[in-house]
């Protein structure tokens, strides 16, 4: 356990939305419910003033609640964060991914491109992603491939996500020829972080509630990955059916160290404890820290509210979207 009132070295590693619009309507996403701030881009001016805050950056995701390729300066953004020396990707739904768009991502040296389809057919995925634009994002990564070809790059690395529902679980094994035709490297399963409305519900979780049927699902989609050359991993890093199931941890919220080794940044510059609490807080403004448009990294980060936060994680009765963890969602 860290020393509560120890101060811990200022995080190297971000979360940074570049846009809260998006263009699908995901049945899991609190954005097609209304979201929690006002949609907006990034400007460049902004996302300066964020990035200048940190003195060293080692990864950075430029992504949140919307869809990164919106914001026409995202190459642009990615160039400038390469040349600080992060590590640099974002999940995307891959509908506006042009030749051009994906040339100047190569060209900006994206490291990693993540992908989220959540079906495998287009029934599927319009009914869980809320448009009907399953064959044009295969369409796209295949363009993206021949893109990457034509450079002679090997980056960004292209990945498939998958957000398992009991809905969707049928369709995972389709994930692997998926991957082949896209020229992806990697297929993960992300479990659901759920909030009641929509796909979003408890019911349709798979996290602690794994049948038979559904884990020889993802074993046979483990051998034909592992057959194929593809990783396959969940969210974290974990195996895909151990990711499903819960550890007997009364506390699953006291091993997280995200408060201790990075910042989320929305939008509006708001400061958040990770890209989770904002999806299942009931309570938006207890989670914001702070805010990098008009306070130092410094003062947030060393200041009463993140302590406070911090404090209480590493108690019975941590910070209210914490509680959450290894429910609605799971570290």
């Amino acid at each position: 356990m860290s020393d509560p009132g120890a101060r811990p070295p200022l995080p190297r590693s971000l979360y940074l939305e570049t846009t809260s619009r998006c263009n699908s309507l995901c049945e899991t996403c609190i954005l097609t419910f209304g979201g929690r701030e006002p949609q907006k881009d990034l400007s460049w001016k902004e996302f300066g003033t964020v990035v200048d805050r940190f003195p060293a950056l080692d990864r950075v995701l430029l992504h949140g609640i919307g869809e990164p390729l919106l914001n026409r300066e995202l190459p642009r953004m990615v160039a400038h964060l390469k040349e600080r020396g992060a590590t640099v990707l974002f999940n995307s739904n891959a509908i506006t991914l042009s030749p051009r768009l994906g040339g100047g991502l190569v060209a900006a040296g994206l490291d990693e491109l993540r992908v989220s389809l959540d079906g495998t057919t287009a029934a599927t995925y319009a009914r869980v992603r809320g448009v009907d634009a399953f064959d044009k994002v295969v369409a796209n990564l295949e363009r993206f491939a021949s893109v990457k070809r034509e450079a002679g790059a090997s980056t960004p690395r292209v990945s498939l996500w998958f957000t398992a529902l009991r809905d969707n679980i049928e369709e995972i094994p389709g994930l692997v020829p998926l991957a082949a035709r896209a020229g992806a490297a990697g297929i993960y399963l992300q479990r659901l972080v759920y909030h009641g409305l929509g796909l979003a519900t408890k019911e349709q979780s798979l996290y602690g509630r794994l049948q038979e049927r559904e884990g020889q699902l993802i074993r046979e989609t483990e051998a034909a990955a592992r057959a194929a050359g593809l990783d396959f991993s969940a969210s974290g890093a974990g195996a895909p059916e151990v990711s499903l199931t819960p550890s007997h941890d009364d506390r699953p919220w006291s091993a997280c160290r995200r408060p201790w080794t990075l910042v989320y940044v929305t939008v509006h510059g708001n400061v958040l404890p990770c890209c989770i609490a904002p999806w299942i807080t009931e309570h938006y403004d207890g989670i914001v820290l702070g805010n990098l448009f008009s306070q130092s990294l410094e003062d947030i980060w060393w200041g009463a509210r993140y302590g406070e936060f911090r404090s209480a994680l590493q108690t019975d009765v941590p910070p209210e979207p914490c509680r959450g963890c290894g429910v609605k969602w799971s570290l």
